[in-house]
């Protein structure tokens, strides 16, 4: 397999149907897409759509979220390369950690660096957002991630 990139551009409202779409066929939370703190991208390859992905930045932390690459793109690194570019916009966005929820995704995300860890180490402000809060179930798995360029 060949390695892929992934131009990021920053959702905008005519993206946000295409979201929630990706969204809801994955089962994932997208009722908050158009009121949450998250900005959500759409991952390019050339000019095609292959997926998308939300940052909530609270300082020097994030929650990375809703990461879901369309069907047709699957087994060909668009994952790795959607979270590698999420990963870069985080950090240039000043964010240090990155963490998640899943209750699918744990070892795709495990195999990429993140680390399983109890939901109540995620820092308090992350704890109180919705996507902790009330949107996913207490049995998904926690995880984090430095995103400092080095570690």
């Amino acid at each position: 397999m060949s390695s892929v990139t992934v131009a990021l551009r920053r959702a905008d409202e005519s993206d946000l149907p295409y979201v929630e779409r990706l969204l809801s066929d994955e089962g994932l939370p997208s009722a908050d897409v158009r009121s949450s703190p998250a900005r959500f991208y759409v991952g390019y390859d050339g000019d095609e759509r292959i997926g998308i992905g939300g940052l909530e930045r609270y300082s020097t932390d994030g929650l990375l979220r809703s990461v879901v690459v369309e069907r047709s793109a699957r087994g060909n690194g668009y994952g790795k390369a959607l979270c590698a570019a999420l990963e870069r916009r985080a950090r240039a966005d000043g964010v240090e950690t990155l963490y998640l929820l899943t209750t699918t995704a744990a070892e795709f995300f495990a195999e990429r660096g993140y680390e399983y860890v109890e939901r109540t180490d995620a820092p308090p402000v992350i704890r109180e957002t919705a996507e902790f809060d009330e949107l996913c179930p207490a049995s998904a798995a926690c995880l984090r991630k430095s995103v400092l360029e080095g570690a």
